[in-house]
């Protein structure tokens, strides 16, 4: 089975991957500005957005099913931007399947294994999939105990629609996502290292790359290049888009 996808621009390939309980839609605000300059394949993971649920979930089978979208679609090589999780994928990738890479970009993520961050926000979704809501509204006010940011919440009710019976659920597979968590949160499976041109962007308000992260950074991408985003947390493209879209196409240029 393929990932859903969508491609928008000419040129040379570029491949977008989002992060936990999102969908290709997150990227977009990437992705357009990319496509006046680049073909960009913007992705739905596995058990996210309009992609295949599996009850397999980590960072091998993922790196596998980008694989498997780029052999379909006559992509040899393109440049691989993935965020959060989907950073880790493509790590995964660069450090398995090197001869497909140009140039990796990571966003807010390092190869290591991280404590879980998400306990409430799987409560949440839940606590909404058990009530069998009747709209986003409603939805929103079953999560607010769970999760106060307001920005958190919304960036979930994109995946919540309805289904044939007219009926509101995740899009994502929460049954999945939630039995395969610490999976999720482990760090790439392999040990080699990739030589490919490397940039790892930071929020400078985000803890998920740290000073201490940085001998995990280098063993594996040995030519990296650090930039750091002030004034954005973990969601920095959607925080600074400008910012971070004119260092990722400056680093590709």
């Amino acid at each position: 089975m393929l990932l859903n996808y969508k491609q928008i621009g000419t040129g040379e390939d570029v491949i977008l991957i989002h992060g936990l309980f999102g969908s290709l839609e997150n990227l977009n605000v990437i992705a357009k500005p990319l496509s006046e300059h680049y073909k960009v394949t913007n992705v739905d993971l596995r058990n996210h957005g309009g992609s295949f649920h599996s009850p397999q979930m980590n960072y091998e089978a993922m790196a596998d099913d980008i694989c498997s979208l780029m052999d379909s679609l006559g992509i040899k090589k393109a440049h691989i931007i993935g965020h959060s999780m989907g950073g880790k994928v493509a790590m995964q990738l660069a450090l398995t399947h090197s001869d497909k890479i140009n140039k990796l970009v990571v966003l807010d993520i390092a190869p290591v294994e991280y404590p879980a961050r998400h306990t409430k926000i799987i409560h949440a979704l839940k606590h909404v999939q058990e009530k069998q809501v009747n709209d986003r509204k409603q939805a929103d006010l079953l999560m607010q105990p769970f999760i106060e940011e307001l920005g958190v919440r919304q960036f979930l009710l994109k995946s919540l629609t309805k289904n044939e019976n007219n009926e509101y659920h995740w899009r994502f597979n929460l049954a999945v996502l939630d039995e395969k968590y610490r999976t999720i949160t482990a760090n790439v499976n392999e040990n080699n290292s990739c030589l490919c041109d490397t940039l790892f962007i930071k929020g400078n308000d985000s803890d998920y790359i740290l000073p201490e992260h940085k001998d995990a950074i280098i063993s594996r991408f040995k030519n990296t290049s650090v930039k750091i985003i002030h004034g954005a947390g973990h969601w920095l493209h959607a925080q600074k888009p400008q910012a971070v879209n004119k260092i990722i196409q400056d680093f590709l240029n």
